[in-house]
């Protein structure tokens, strides 16, 4: 099973809403419960309902909507409502707009009236004035604008690659008799049909991965049925030497 993330306690199942939810199970009603947070491997949202299946201390195993199988999560994870309590946050208030500040513009004042040219009279006297040669103005050379250079061609837009495939999920449950199945869910499609497998494959598999979480876990759950086993073959054995014992006291009173 992938691994899940610890929710926060608030308003998640409490001491009396499991004890509320035992009650119900053992009167043969049903008793439902929905979840804290969403589950995107066997796509479930948040606030899916779930069917209770049965409680174990801290442990309960539901079966939730759209999922044909019986999952086991913590009380933390789950809550007696489809919604949270207190409801859902309202949004919060737009601030509200500040208006720019103003730009004065400013008006190109009107030229002053030239004055009035006055006409004076002056006496009429023949002054010869020498003449002023000219003298030649040296050009200046334009200043050399250098030519502008070519604009970069533009890149074309990126070829998008071919989409990848979605993501996979592998969940693997343990029942109560040491018969375990796998599940594939395909990004966030209904998982597969669950297939039966051996609990030797599902040993090998964990120990190849490296997560020793995951080994320990399963190699519990192997070693209590083994133990199992081993306590019924006892028994089973020292039955039959009991009838074996029956059988040959009858055979010697014939």
């Amino acid at each position: 099973m992938p691994p899940r993330r610890r929710s926060t306690p608030t308003g998640s199942l409490t001491p009396e809403n499991l004890d509320t939810l035992a009650t119900a199970l053992s009167e043969g009603r049903r008793a439902t419960v929905y979840l804290i947070e969403p589950t995107p491997s066997l796509g479930l949202p948040e606030g899916t309902s779930a069917r209770v299946v049965s409680i174990d201390g801290n442990t309960v195993t539901i079966s939730p909507k759209g999922v044909n199988d019986e999952l086991p999560f913590e009380a933390e994870e789950l809550r007696i409502t489809r919604n949270p309590p207190g409801g859902a946050p309202k949004p919060a208030p737009k601030p509200a707009s500040t208006p720019g500040p103003e730009v004065a513009e400013w008006t190109e004042p009107a030229p002053a009236p030239k004055p009035a040219a006055t006409k004076s009279a002056a006496p009429k006297s023949e002054v010869t004035t020498p003449a002023t040669p000219k003298t030649a103005t040296p050009k200046t050379a334009a200043p050399k604008t250098a030519a502008p250079k070519p604009a970069a061609p533009k890149p074309g837009p990126a070829r998008k690659g071919k989409k990848g495939p979605d993501s996979v999920s592998v969940t693997i449950h343990a029942g109560p008799d040491n018969d375990w199945s796998v599940t594939v869910t395909h990004g966030a499609r209904r998982p597969g049909k669950a297939q039966s497998v051996s609990p030797e494959s599902v040993s090998r598999a964990v120990r190849e991965l490296g997560d020793d979480s995951a080994r320990d876990a399963v190699e519990a759950v192997i070693s209590y049925a083994r133990e199992e086993a081993a306590s019924r073959v006892e028994e089973l054995s020292r039955q039959l030497e009991e009838a074996r014992s029956m059988l040959a006291a009858l055979e010697s009173d014939l």
